[in-house]
């Protein structure tokens, strides 16, 4: 990976923009981290998903997104799920909705990595019925015909690569890689471009003023995927579950840092360029532009709220209780105990993770027990 990306800054002018970087570091072919085969999700990987956690993520959200599926779309929706990692959110919501009795025409997932995808049909292999598991569909690209139905995207708007940017001497410069005398990558910036230029402009004159030196990130890929959403939903819902804030928060003159990191074996990795095609790089989601972008599509901004929230408000609560029955398995319980405590306490993924509920022509779900936080925005 080294020397791919040497000769890609070669290939620059000396110069690559971190957007480019970020895109080669993850998904080169053979070589990003996304492709590479090298384990990444549970304990032997770099990070830990909420399906990943425990199954009452899945099963909450297959019981809320049940109305949908049951009643309005009669029985006949189909669902895709964008990045399914192990596949164990897939197994939980299908074995989920067997068990409520509820329908579905099939499951299509969209995945980039040859290794999760081969971990995804050995566990739905598992999981499902045959007949089940003869709906499950692996896709390439987006599907070729718009679903009514579900839409699920969990953890996969924070991989999309950013733009790095600075904010130094009152002008925006951008952030990019280039080779030291060692032959090692560091970080550089130059004059930002346009479009960035103006982005960056227009955001610190509405949240700043920012100190010398202020660092944060822009994704320019994010609203063409959210119109690609659009553009394969003629009815239904998309789920969209990450960590991140509304955009003043995202910019705030505190938070000067920004939100780029690296996960390493389950370590967060401060330096972007410590080990590139071995670590996964994230970077917040600015839900304010997620949601600006579902309007310019034509969808529906029908909910917005904290995980924690959400998953309280849409039965987490119901579906604990259903698990560990009367209580009488000590370890049971508190295994599902800790599992919604992780999913749900401010200081774990409650608060940092966002749940955001982009929708068309629906009117089937239940909102009235999670709190609208869409005011944010």
């Amino acid at each position: 990976m080294h020397d791919s990306l040497q000769q890609s800054i070669a290939a620059h002018g000396g110069f690559l923009p971190f957007v480019d970087y970020m895109h080669q570091a993850l998904y080169a072919p053979g070589l990003g981290y996304y492709v590479n085969g090298a384990r990444k999700l549970g304990a032997g990987g770099d990070f830990v998903t909420a399906p990943e956690l425990s199954s009452l993520f899945g099963e909450t959200l297959a019981s809320w997104l049940a109305p949908l599926l049951r009643d309005e779309l009669a029985g006949g929706g189909q669902l895709l799920e964008f990045g399914a990692g192990s596949g164990r959110l897939a197994g939980d919501v299908l074995v989920t909705l067997r068990e409520l009795g509820v329908g579905w025409q099939c499951y299509k997932i969209i995945e980039v990595s040859p290794d999760l995808r081969a971990m995804q049909q050995e566990h739905l292999a598992e999981r499902l019925e045959p007949e089940e598991y003869a709906r499950v569909e692996w896709l390439d690209a987006l599907p070729e015909e718009p679903i009514r139905g579900v839409v699920l995207a969990n953890e996969v708007l924070d991989a999309l690569p950013v733009e790095l940017f600075r904010w130094r001497e009152g002008q925006p410069w951008q952030m990019g890689v280039t080779v030291d005398g060692d032959g090692r990558l560091v970080l550089a910036e130059q004059s930002a471009p346009e479009p960035l230029a103006d982005v960056v402009r227009e955001l610190q004159a509405v949240h700043g003023p920012w100190p010398d030196g202020y660092t944060s990130e822009w994704r320019p890929a994010q609203a063409a995927w959210v119109a690609s959403v659009a553009a394969c939903l003629e009815q239904g819902v998309a789920l969209l579950v990450d960590y991140g804030f509304p955009r003043a928060a995202y910019y705030a003159a505190e938070r000067h840092q920004g939100t780029l990191v690296g996960y390493y074996r389950q370590q967060m990795m401060l330096d972007p360029l410590a080990e590139p095609g071995l670590m996964d790089l994230t970077a917040s989601v600015d839900f304010t532009a997620v949601a600006e972008a579902a309007d310019a599509a034509g969808l529906d901004v029908l909910g917005y709220a904290a995980q924690g929230e959400f998953l309280l408000g849409a039965g987490l609560a119901q579906r604990f209780e259903a698990r560990v029955g009367s209580g009488e398995d000590a370890r049971k319980t508190m295994q599902a105990a800790q599992a919604v405590r992780m999913l749900t306490l401010p200081g774990e993924m409650g608060e940092r993770f966002q749940v955001m509920t982009l929708g068309r022509a629906c009117a089937a779900l239940d909102f009235s027990a999670i709190p609208d936080r869409r005011g944010r925005l």
